[in-house]
């Protein structure tokens, strides 16, 4: 295979080791899925639907497959469901922050952003309360260990407010297409009214937008992060959760784990100057999510290839 993405064509899911889907409190889906054969479908963007019969193995509920830069779906399993879709929820945050925020802006973290993600049961930064980190700092808190303080100091800073902030996620996903999302935070933690929602499909969309930006795409190829202590704040060190990097062409982006939502991933890859973005959702075996997105796009690097 030409390109950078050197990855191991049709590479098949590992077993269960370590983690079952009763441990991981989700129902594991069918256990292979190819997308559709026969004749071209037309997808929601209007672009094709490649067939194809020598998939990879697809275990997660949700998976899709695209061209970043032209829209052609490559594989498809039940794009357009709406389920919960966790912390790949932090992907809209970091996005909607930087349409607003410079990434020099200050923002003092308060003691209800740590309450917050505590209280929650969420992933955190470790942010302490009185520290100052800069926007893009917080970025790499908010992506690399998925912090939930981070994306609550974010939101409450750049809504203003986090009901303003959501609102505001909600009015970007319509202007991008994203019909079938609904965000009710900025972290995709469940809420005793309900969860948000989304799909494979809306969430590639926002994946292929949001690696546009610079800034993110660094900080979501970044394996691991350190600021040493200032005046400003105390020193961190966030590693990365996305098993992917260090794959060749592997370039981002999220990871997402509820007991609801199973274990999701966001996923791109670059090959030849071409960038393919995935989405897999509802997996019940986090690092079969990795090598499931892994073989993808060494499929679908392939298939452009030919």
């Amino acid at each position: 295979m030409a390109g950078a993405l050197a990855l191991v064509t049709g590479l098949t899911a590992p077993a269960q080791a370590g983690v079952t889907p009763a441990q991981a409190g989700v129902t594991p889906a069918p256990a292979v899925v190819s997308p559709s054969s026969g004749a071209p479908v037309s997808a929601a963007n209007g672009a094709p639907v490649s067939a194809a019969n020598d998939a990879p193995a697809v275990y997660g509920r949700a998976a899709y497959l695209m061209d970043a830069a032209s829209g052609e779906v490559l594989f498809d399993k039940d794009g357009t469901e709406r389920m919960p879709v966790a912390s790949l929820t932090k992907t809209m945050t970091a996005y909607l922050v930087l349409r607003t925020a410079k990434p020099t802006d200050v923002v003092r973290i308060r003691p209800e952003d740590v309450a917050y993600a505590e209280d929650g049961g969420g992933t955190t930064a470790d942010l302490r309360p009185g520290d100052r980190l800069t926007v893009g700092e917080l970025l790499y808190g908010l992506m690399l260990p998925s912090g939930a303080d981070a994306a609550h100091a974010l939101a409450r800073t750049y809504g203003p407010g986090v009901e303003g902030f959501v609102a505001k996620m909600n009015a970007t996903a319509r202007s991008l297409g994203m019909n079938d999302t609904h965000y009710v935070n900025a972290d995709g933690l469940p809420t005793p009214g309900g969860d948000g929602y989304s799909t494979a499909r809306d969430q590639a969309v926002l994946a292929a937008k949001a690696l546009q930006v610079p800034l993110i795409k660094e900080v979501a190829g970044t394996r691991r992060h350190d600021l040493d202590a200032t005046d400003e704040h105390r020193s961190y060190g966030w590693r990365n959760t996305n098993r992917l990097l260090g794959t060749p062409g592997a370039i981002g982006l999220k990871t997402g784990f509820t007991r609801a939502a199973g274990y999701c991933l966001a996923f791109a890859g670059e090959s030849d100057g071409r960038v393919l973005v995935g989405v897999l959702l509802d997996e019940s075996v986090s690092s079969r999510r990795f090598s499931t997105a892994e073989a993808l796009l060494s499929w679908g690097s392939a298939r452009q290839s030919a």
